[in-house]
């Protein structure tokens, strides 16, 4: 694609608007949003994230478009897995319901600034250096088998970080969180309230996930502006879906399993893609591998979809037969 700085700039433009008009509503009414309201955004963010695939459709053709579609599903899926480890942080805390979604859109914009700068970094790098398909293909490889082997995150798994720990200790916190501020008056000193930790503890989480998130959808297209785009329309209602989904994360208990293999697959598909226009002189004498396949965009996205459309359903069909044995056994 030939985007122009013209076009970056209205898209930056219009995706600031956005986000600032979203920003701008949790600061006039601190709220939890409601099941309708919470569907209502939800639905014009994907109706946008699909709008906008339709505009790179027909200004940039169908191969374009399905690597926006594509790398936007994936960026969607990691995020709602990302919305586990939000849930676990603000059980944690005892952070109050009306201030969750004002955390929330923190830890996007947090996410959106670190995600930006990896995108840069991850592009300038391609650029540079083909073998660097290699790294990212391992590194998803081996976050997919870990990804497996631990599941969906636990309350009681998660650990305090080097930061969070420092944090506590050598800053003054108060006992409340004061209308959601950072910080606060007591007995005539500026304390810190406790929100400063929770930020604290999304954006180290918003870190690691940028670090699993970006090989991804480098592994799908190396288009910048539909790596960043994705991305963007990605996290945007991730806020409003977390209230959305409710006690439903509990539910997809399988998820987990199916994101191993979406990011196992776009490993595999990345190493295939380094060996196809290999350079480095210790394998196969620094020339091309004749035999590695080129997979095609239409099929990464059918296994995506095919993946992550199983991983619901047998959760919801497991979760279903779990909570009728509950059933039973409690009449019994």
């Amino acid at each position: 694609m030939d985007v122009s700085g013209l076009v970056w700039a209205g898209t930056l433009v219009a995706l600031t608007a956005v986000l600032l008009v979203d920003l701008l509503i949790i600061g006039r009414r601190p709220h939890e949003p409601s099941v309708r309201e919470s569907s209502l955004w939800v639905a014009f963010y994907v109706g946008l994230a699909l709008l906008f695939g339709a505009g790179v459709w027909l200004t940039a053709g169908a191969s374009s478009a399905g690597q926006f579609y594509t790398g936007w599903l994936t960026e969607y899926s990691l995020s709602v897995d990302n919305l586990f480890v939000f849930v676990i942080i603000m059980a944690r805390f005892g952070v109050p319901r009306p201030y969750q979604q004002k955390v929330l859109l923190i830890g996007i914009v947090l996410a959106l600034v670190m995600r930006g700068g990896f995108i840069a970094a991850g592009a300038a790098l391609i650029s540079q250096f083909s073998w660097v398909f290699y790294i990212f293909g391992a590194f998803l490889i081996y976050t997919a088998i870990n990804l497996a082997r631990q599941g969906e995150p636990d309350e009681d798994e998660f650990s305090e970080n080097l930061l969070i720990r420092w944090s506590r200790r050598a800053l003054p916190i108060s006992k409340g969180y004061d209308d959601a501020k950072l910080t606060t008056h007591e007995n005539g000193r500026r304390l810190f309230t406790p929100m400063l930790i929770v930020m604290i503890a999304i954006g180290t989480t918003d870190l690691i996930f940028a670090l699993d998130s970006i090989p991804a959808i480098f592994g799908i297209t190396q288009e910048p502006y539909l790596v960043f785009t994705a991305n963007v329309f990605a996290l945007m209602g991730l806020r409003q879906l977390y209230f959305l989904l409710g006690g439903l994360l509990d539910r997809l208990i399988y998820l987990s399993y199916g994101l191993a293999v979406v990011l196992g697959f776009i490993g595999v598909k990345l190493v295939l893609e380094a060996l196809a226009d290999n350079n480095l002189p210790f394998i196969n004498g620094g020339k091309h591998v004749g035999w590695a396949p080129h997979i095609p965009i239409w099929l990464s996205l059918l296994v995506i979809l095919g993946t992550l459309g199983i991983a619901t359903i047998a959760s919801l069909v497991k979760s279903a037969r779990d909570r009728r044995r509950e059933l039973a056994g409690a009449r019994r």
